[in-house]
């Protein structure tokens, strides 16, 4: 269900976040602000320090577009992510679960807790028809565009049903996110030869060539050196491997910066070349950084949950805010839905 006069309602949750709730309002001025975010916003936590930081900062919009809906508890990163959900009902993270579920928002966006966010997610949300199992999906730079890769930690162990379906998800989150037509969807191995990988993604890869070109464009397997080459939109593979690919990634991205720094300043001319290099640098900074695409989407669930970093700046937050509209925008759910059908009658 849409808002009144279609814009659309994002429910946030405002306390999850290792920076607390004033990282969240700088990420929503920002998105207003910078990003010109063109929907409404529900505020979820505790009310009084809300409305506080709200004043403080002062947001040139309109007032009506911004709400708050008080919840006395917090969903915390050492809680376990079951007993978070039955004794916490008033956390925000749960009360945010159940706006979205009631239909007073379109979208949810949260930095809390990953075990309890999906968890609460799948249960309050329960996944869409056909669906056997919800994946998260990431947006990573590479060399000539971003690419989608799903699953990233739903699911450690998974199925080939599970790894088709994760094409699936994938691909509408690339038309979705980064507004690819006709996304090309590639199957993460260890070789590309015929019969080269596990029993796992021998099997995904036939029901892939199966639903290719009736449902997605299946570019066939890559291995791990050419996924950053950008010649794919959709990489798919389990939530264990992903989950690793995400975190070497990223802890690879932070290490060649941090070497980069160390390096262009061991001496005189060095830093020279670095205050010539500037903007370069500063360039690269920004093309890398996994701020301009943060959020992960719970991809297959009967509503939009988007999962950021608990460590997320506001510039990320502010990005996965700009992200969960879009996906709310090109009514990815009906789309998921109408697919994973086409693609389980196929199987």
């Amino acid at each position: 269900m849409g808002a009144p006069g279609g814009i659309c309602t994002i429910a946030v949750d405002a306390m999850g976040s290792d920076h607390g709730p004033t990282e969240f309002i700088r990420g929503l001025l920002y998105a207003t602000e910078e990003l010109e975010l063109d929907c409404n916003f529900t505020l979820v936590g505790k009310g009084r320090l809300l409305e506080r930081l709200l004043k403080v900062r002062k947001l040139h919009i309109d007032p009506a577009r911004i709400q708050i809906h008080h919840a006395s508890e917090v969903v915390t990163m050492q809680d376990k992510p079951i007993q978070a959900l039955r004794k916490k009902k008033d956390s925000s993270m749960a009360q945010a679960i159940e706006l979205l579920r009631d239909g007073k928002a379109q979208a949810l966006v949260s930095c809390g807790n990953t075990g309890a966010l999906m968890a609460g997610g799948t249960l309050r949300m329960r996944p869409l028809d056909g669906v056997d199992r919800p994946a998260l999906g990431i947006i990573i730079p590479s060399k000539l565009k971003p690419f989608v890769l799903i699953d990233v930690g739903a699911n450690p162990e998974s199925t080939p049903l599970n790894l088709m379906q994760n094409a699936v998800l994938g691909a509408n989150y690339a038309k979705a996110a980064l507004g690819i037509e006709k996304p090309r969807v590639a199957l993460l191995t260890i070789g590309t030869e015929e019969g080269k990988g596990n029993s796992l993604i021998n099997a995904t890869h036939a029901y892939l060539q199966t639903i290719h070109e009736k449902v997605i464009y299946y570019a066939g397997p890559i291995e791990g050196f050419q996924l950053f080459d950008g010649a794919v939109d959709v990489v798919v593979c389990d939530g264990f491997v992903g989950n690793i690919v995400l975190k070497s990634s990223e802890a690879l991205f932070g290490f060649i910066g941090a070497t980069m720094k160390e390096e262009l300043v061991r001496n005189p001319k060095r830093i020279l070349g670095a205050a010539l290099s500037k903007s370069a640098f500063r360039d690269m900074k920004v093309r890398l950084s996994p701020d301009q695409h943060a959020g992960a989407p719970l991809l297959g669930l009967k509503g939009n949950i988007l999962k950021s970093h608990g460590s997320s700046n506001y510039i990320a937050i502010a990005n996965a805010l700009r992200i969960a509209q879009e996906l709310v925008k090109h009514d990815m759910i009906d789309s998921i839905s109408s697919e994973i059908n086409q693609a389980n009658d196929l199987i």
